[in-house]
């Protein structure tokens, strides 16, 4: 198994959503966004699979070392993950800046550091660095002429992780977190142990309209922000925001029962609005 094929297994078992996104991709192209993704989970697997922050840590600074060897010249040490070596032949590519990388793996740590975040402002942080920077990485992969393209890169990634966590409340609960603001649940007279322990109250479900609510308004921004000259190359991040989107109005409609059940569409519907949205733009 090569390097590439190593990246599009990693992808194709995790059973992402965004498998959809790359199939139309040409063969270039589509090497390319799985390395990425194929990154981004394997950094995001020391996180969920470690039971000791510590070791987190520290596999995590392996990481960074990896990535540093990205830059590194043919007579230079080089890196050794079959990830790292697929993508250094992406960013030789595609021209990605390398900080990108390491501010993908800054997100993840922030996983170590808080179970908890007091306000949006804090959150909007973490939603840029775990999936802001990665439809800023994925953009350049897909092809942008028009710089506004990077600006509804970043507010579809923070619509998408958005939307993650409000599936994943619940989930996210038995693992002793919750990413929904501080603040946000003092207002609406949330205790946090309401959804530690999965107690579903009228105040909790104001509380999951007003977060569904933000994460389709930057849905919007998003969309509107996107150039006319970008939107036939930016089909597949549009993609994964008419799955995301279609997710939400799901998770809307069943009146957002997250704390016991995690919503999911079927591969056909996933495929179907794939095949729609690739054909509309």
């Amino acid at each position: 198994m090569n390097n590439h094929d190593y990246c599009q297994q990693k992808v194709a078992e995790s059973g992402t959503s965004f498998y959809y996104a790359f199939l139309f991709l040409p063969p270039e192209k589509r090497q390319a966004i799985h390395a990425l993704y194929a990154f981004c989970r394997e950094v995001d697997d020391v996180v969920d699979e470690c039971e000791d922050p510590a070791i987190a840590a520290a596999k995590l600074n392996w990481w960074r070392q990896e990535v540093a060897l990205l830059a590194s010249p043919p007579d230079h040490p080089q890196p050794t993950h079959p990830v790292m070596r697929a993508l250094q032949e992406v960013r030789q590519r595609f021209d990605l800046p390398l900080e990108y990388f390491t501010e993908i793996i800054d997100g993840m740590a922030m996983d170590l550091e808080y179970s908890r975040y007091p306000d949006f402002k804090s959150l909007s942080l973490y939603c840029y660095r775990v999936a802001g920077v990665v439809g800023l990485l994925s953009a350049e992969i897909f092809g942008v002429t028009d710089r506004k393209t990077l600006r509804y890169a970043t507010e579809l990634g923070t619509a998408l992780q958005l939307t993650n966590i409000i599936r994943d409340v619940g989930e996210d609960a038995r693992r002793g977190r919750i990413y929904l603001p501080v603040d946000e649940l003092q207002r609406f007279n949330v205790p946090a142990a309401d959804i530690m322990n999965a107690r579903e109250t009228p105040a909790f479900l104001a509380l999951m309209q007003f977060q569904g609510e933000r994460a389709q308004s930057y849905y919007d921004k998003a969309l509107s922000t996107l150039p006319v000259t970008d939107r036939s190359a930016q089909r597949p991040g549009l993609i994964m925001a008419a799955v995301y989107r279609t997710l939400l109005d799901e998770i809307s409609k069943d009146g957002y029962q997250v704390l016991k059940q995690k919503t999911s569409l079927p591969p056909l519907r996933k495929l179907w609005l794939a095949l729609k949205t690739w054909f509309k733009y």
